[in-house]
Formats: structure tokens, C-alpha cells, sequence
């Protein structure tokens, strides 16, 4: 076969192109590659098959340019939000009042509309907050949680129902999405939103994990 390929004249090609007049659909490619007299006649509409292909390539090329652009202005803001967030809970004076920056911090500005953390160990100063919940790392209420504290990786979207009703209660409904932040030896923390769009499996996790370290580490100072 490659023989009779080898053989095939340039009137044997156009005879087949003719044949096909389709062939350039399947292959946008080879169009781009012709030459092309740049004169009046049939070869015009090769020309501005060529220049149609280049635009919608061109149009492509900003739609995903612009996305990238979009993305590095989102990751720009969380880079600064986490950093705020770290240097807030490093202000803090007493592991009470770190807590509670913590969790201000997540709903004010993470466009949190639930947070909720749940603490291995009593915090002297924290008791009544409706955001907290004082739960033993062995205590069977955190079972549904074990894969996610052994794996130690933030968790983002909707949820198992027995992770939500411990976390959110009465108000288990409203939440649709959730983000869950690890805070390695001491806890977790979690982000719902009523938005089911706001946290989804696969998005990036980076700076979440970067947060629940930064409270892990901002904890840590008031070890006895």
C-alpha cells in the first residue's frame, strides 16, 4: 500500500480531493498548511476557509487566556485572604481568642455562610459558641470522620449525611456544599454554603490546607 501511495500524482490527489470535497473538515490542519494563490478565482474560498480556521483558533486562544487570567485573580485573593488569616491568628493572645478569629475569619472573608469547628480538647474560654462542638478523637460521633482525619487532606463538596448532621444540626438542610479543613491534632473545620456550586470535589485544595496548618501552628503557642 505504501508503494502505490509513493506512485500518486498530483492529478490523482486533486482527482481524489474532488471526489471528497469534505476532506478539509477532518482536517483543519492540513488546510492551514496549503499555499494559496492570493488571486481571484476557485482558490478564494480555500483562502477564507484558512482565515475562519485561524480566527476560531485565535477566538479559542483568548476564551482560555481569559480563564487563566480569572483563575490567577482568584488564587491572587485567597493568596492574600490566607495570609491576612495567618497573620490574625498570630496576633492572637490566648487560644480562645485564636479560635474565634479563626472562624470569623472563614465567614467573613471565605464567603462561608456555616462554619463550624469541632475540637478534640476543651478550650478554656470557649463554651457556649453555637460554631463549636468539643467532640474526643476516639469518640464514636467522629467515626463517619476517620478516612478524612487519617488522610489528613481538605475535603470540598456535598458532604455524607452523617458528616453534615454532625456538623450542622438543626440546619443540615440549608447546607448544599461544604469545605473541610484538617487541623492536624487538634480538630477540624468546616465551610458550608447554601451554594450546592460554591465547594466541589476536584477544586483546588492548597489553601485550605494552608489555613487548617496556620491554626494547627497559631495553637500550638499555648501548649502547656
Amino acid at each position: 500500500m505504501s508503494d502505490t501511495s509513493e506512485k500518486l500524482g498530483a492529478h490523482e490527489v486533486a482527482a481524489w480531493l474532488r471526489r471528497h470535497p469534505k476532506f478539509l473538515q477532518q482536517f483543519p490542519d492540513l488546510a492551514l498548511s496549503l499555499v494559496v494563490p492570493r488571486e481571484d478565482g476557485p482558490a478564494a474560498s480555500l483562502a477564507s476557509y484558512q482565515l475562519d480556521v485561524l480566527r476560531d483558533k485565535n477566538r479559542e486562544l483568548s476564551r482560555r487566556l481569559h480563564d487563566l487570567y480569572a483563575v490567577a485573580q482568584d488564587n491572587e485573593r485567597l493568596a492574600v485572604r490566607t495570609h491576612q488569616l495567618t497573620l490574625a491568628l498570630m496576633r492572637q493572645d490566648n487560644a480562645a481568642s485564636t479560635v474565634r478569629a479563626m472562624a470569623a475569619a472563614l465567614a467573613a472573608d471565605f464567603d462561608g455562610d456555616l462554619v463550624r469547628v469541632v475540637l478534640f480538647a476543651p478550650v478554656d474560654g470557649l463554651a457556649d459558641e453555637d460554631w463549636l462542638q468539643v467532640v474526643a478523637r476516639d469518640d464514636g460521633a467522629l467515626r463517619a470522620f476517620g478516612d478524612f482525619l487519617r488522610d489528613g487532606e481538605p475535603l470540598c463538596g456535598r458532604l455524607h449525611p452523617d458528616k453534615q448532621a454532625l456538623l450542622y444540626g438543626m440546619r443540615v438542610e440549608e447546607v448544599q456544599s461544604s469545605a473541610l479543613l484538617p487541623v492536624p491534632g487538634i480538630g477540624l473545620v468546616a465551610v458550608g454554603s447554601v451554594d450546592p456550586n460554591r465547594f466541589y470535589p476536584g477544586m483546588g485544595t492548597l489553601f485550605l490546607r494552608m489555613m487548617g496548618e496556620a491554626l494547627a501552628v497559631a495553637l500550638a503557642r499555648f501548649d502547656a
